[in-house]
Order: structure tokens, then sequence, then C-alpha cells
């Protein structure tokens, strides 16, 4: 009886590993089969960047503010379901990836709400909503980045909630974990109205790790020198009749296509120290919707139509918990802030240091984003920024 039951709650406690494991664990039911765990995750941040502020938005602007703040609750009961729900409070930020506002953006929300279960390490089912199965750095723990955090260019157009939506997804790890394989059928866009047509969003991945397997629904940015990874993966979605290129005649329908290759590397060598490599390519098409007589608005802009991708890489120390890391991006827009063929270049430069592994983080970054044209297109002013950020990270 004492083997079963320690054999339930070791299966329990592997379905809530999460990235934070300081968090308090309940157990419940018949032979305390059920348990339930809460997380506390934090990312403060000071940020300055060169315009902005000021009439005409040129002058420097500096800020305080969360980039996350959430609570996680985490439940399983038995070795075959679990759940995770976890909320944010996002509070008037000035400063966004790409912007400088007037803030009054305070919002709360349920971020995630799954169902998951597992039949075995081939055959898992998650219901509710979480993150969609297309980009890799998506995909990424957000508190388990290589770079202070993932792309602001890398969204899927018409998200019905950014970088999650709500559907049911099946997953599995194959050939001892070698191989992985990821079906979801997704809300996509959630806009009866706007759209010709109400359709579901389908997506299908898959990465092959030649190393030690990544075995999980969610990556990681780096594993700090504890594992030696290399994995390659693709993935492909798509919806049909997702958006008006003409919307003043509701008419030229478009569907929405979308495809991704990406690869992670990272190994450590003893006494030299980790390495770590990793690279995406994404293509977003929208059927050339934004050369439409009157194209859906949401079909263009940063989530809009685009293709591009990112280089980043790291180095650790081998004996300080020291992490070195470099990013660039390249961009093209179809049509962004009333330049058609925008190009965008974002390069940044960085430190982390791990005062207690990713629990308590401090990350330091430089990053710089070119515009190919800049001036004033249409009314709104193009030009290019630079955002120097420190951050502070707890998980509790």
């Amino acid at each position: 009886m004492k083997i079963a039951k320690s054999a339930s709650l070791m299966a329990g406690l592997s379905m809530l590993a999460t990235p934070a494991l300081a968090g308090p664990i309940w157990s419940f039911g018949p032979e305390d089969q059920g348990l339930m765990k809460l997380d506390y995750k934090a990312q403060f941040q000071m940020n300055l960047r060169d315009t902005g502020s000021g009439s005409d938005g040129t002058g420097n602007t500096s800020e305080f503010n969360f980039r996350r703040n959430r609570l996680a609750l985490m439940g399983a009961y038995g070795s075959n379901f679990s759940l995770y729900v976890q909320t944010e409070f996002n509070e008037d930020n000035n400063i966004t990836p790409m912007n400088v506002s007037d803030g009054n953006n305070s919002d709360f929300r349920i971020l995630d709400a799954v169902m998951r279960f597992r039949q075995s390490p081939s055959l898992n089912v998650w219901v509710g909503k979480f993150k969609y199965n297309l980009t890799r750095e998506n995909l990424e723990s957000c508190e388990e980045p290589l770079t202070l955090d993932r792309s602001a260019m890398l969204r899927a157009p018409l998200a019905s909630s950014g970088t999650r939506d709500k559907g049911v997804a099946v997953w599995g790890n194959l050939a001892d974990n070698m191989f992985q394989y990821r079906f979801d059928v997704m809300n996509g866009r959630n806009d009866a109205e706007s759209a010709p047509n109400s359709n579901f969003r389908y997506s299908a991945r898959a990465h092959v790790s030649l190393l030690d397997p990544e075995a999980g629904y969610g990556y990681k940015g780096t594993y700090l020198g504890e594992r030696r990874v290399l994995t390659i993966g693709a993935a492909y979605q798509m919806e049909d009749e997702v958006a008006y290129a003409d919307v003043a005649g509701s008419s030229d329908p478009v569907d929405y296509r979308a495809w991704t290759v990406d690869l992670f590397f990272e190994y450590p060598v003893e006494d030299v120290g980790t390495f770590t490599v990793s690279a995406a390519y994404v293509d977003y098409d929208l059927d050339d919707a934004y050369q439409g007589a009157n194209p859906d608005p949401a079909t263009i802009g940063l989530n809009g139509e685009k293709n591009g991708g990112y280089i980043k890489a790291g180095y650790m120390l081998p004996n300080l918990p020291l992490q070195f890391f470099a990013r660039s991006e390249n961009w093209s827009f179809a049509s962004l802030n009333g330049v058609i063929g925008q190009e965008v270049d974002w390069n940044s430069v960085g430190v982390n240091y791990y005062l207690r592994g990713q629990d308590l983080k401090l990350t330091l970054e430089y990053s710089k984003v070119d515009f190919d044209q800049e001036g004033t297109f249409g009314g709104v002013t193009t030009e290019n920024f630079s955002t120097l950020t420190a951050q502070l990270q707890l998980m509790f």
C-alpha cells in the first residue's frame, strides 16, 4: 500500500513539474492521490527608451513596471489527470516592445485553463485554453528564456488570445522520446462578425531530439548546462476564410496559412562553459490581403502578414552562474504603420545572473530596433529606437 501511494504521489508530482518548485503543495482525497500546488511568478522591469515622450514623441522615456505578474494553480489526481490554471495582471504599461503609449491598459485575465489527460507518454490530450502549436519560441517557458523575452513579432495573425487559444490538442512522444508529434484544433479567429466564415484553426508540429530528449509540451530557452540538447522542429498552421481583402464590400475572402522551422542546440563543455544556439524562420501568409481594395486591419500591421526569424546565442561560464547572450531578428511586413514591405531589424545583447537558478534571476539587456523606412506615413511616425531593460525575476 505504501509503495503504491508513493508511486501515485511521484507520478502526480511529475505532472505538476514547473519551472518554480518552491510553491506549496497540498494533498487530498483517498490515500492522498490528489495534489495541488500554488506558484507566484513575477518579472519586474526598469525600462529606459530613447524615444516616446513629449508632444512630438522624441523625448526619452523611463518606467518601472511588471512584464509578467502571475498566480498559477496546478492540480493532479493520480498519474493520468492534471489541470493548470494561470492568471495574469498587467498594470498601466507605458513602454511596450514596439511603442510608447499613455498606458491606462491595466487588465486581469485567465491566461491558461487546461485539463490534461495522459494515457501514456505517446498519447496526451489537453482541453481548454493554452499555447497553440506553431513556433518553438512561443512554446518556450516565459520564465526560462535565453534572452530577455520572446520576439515581439512572432505572434500568429488573428489569434483569439495572443499566444494562447481555446481548443483541443493531442500530442505524444515516440521512439524513446526522440520524436514528438502534436496536433491541435483551436478557435483561431474568434470574431464571427468580422470574418467571412467561422472556422476552426488547425496546427501540426513535430520535432526530433538527437541528443537529450525534450519530451514536455513546453520547451526551455536554456537548460543552464544541465542537458545536452539538439532538437530540430517544424510546424504548419491553417484557417480558411479568416478575413476579407475588401472589408467595405464584404468580398475577397482570404485564407490563413503559416509554417515554421526551428533548431535548438545547447551543449555544456566541462571547465569551458555551456554554449547555446537557437534559430527559427516563420512565414505567415494571408493571401496578400494587404493588396485588397480595403483590407481587414487585422491582416496588416505587427500581427498581420509577415515573414522572418531570429538567431540567438548564449555562453554560460563554467563555475559562475553568469550567462551572456545575443539576439538578431529580421522581419518583412506586408504593411506596417502605413509602409508597404517594411523591413525591421531587432538586435540585442545582454546577460543573465542566476542567484537561485531561474527562481531568482537578474537580466540586463540592450536592444536596438531599425526600420528600413523611417518617417511619417498616413499620420503615423516610424523611427528607430533603443531600449535598456533591467529585470528581476522571482518564482515562488
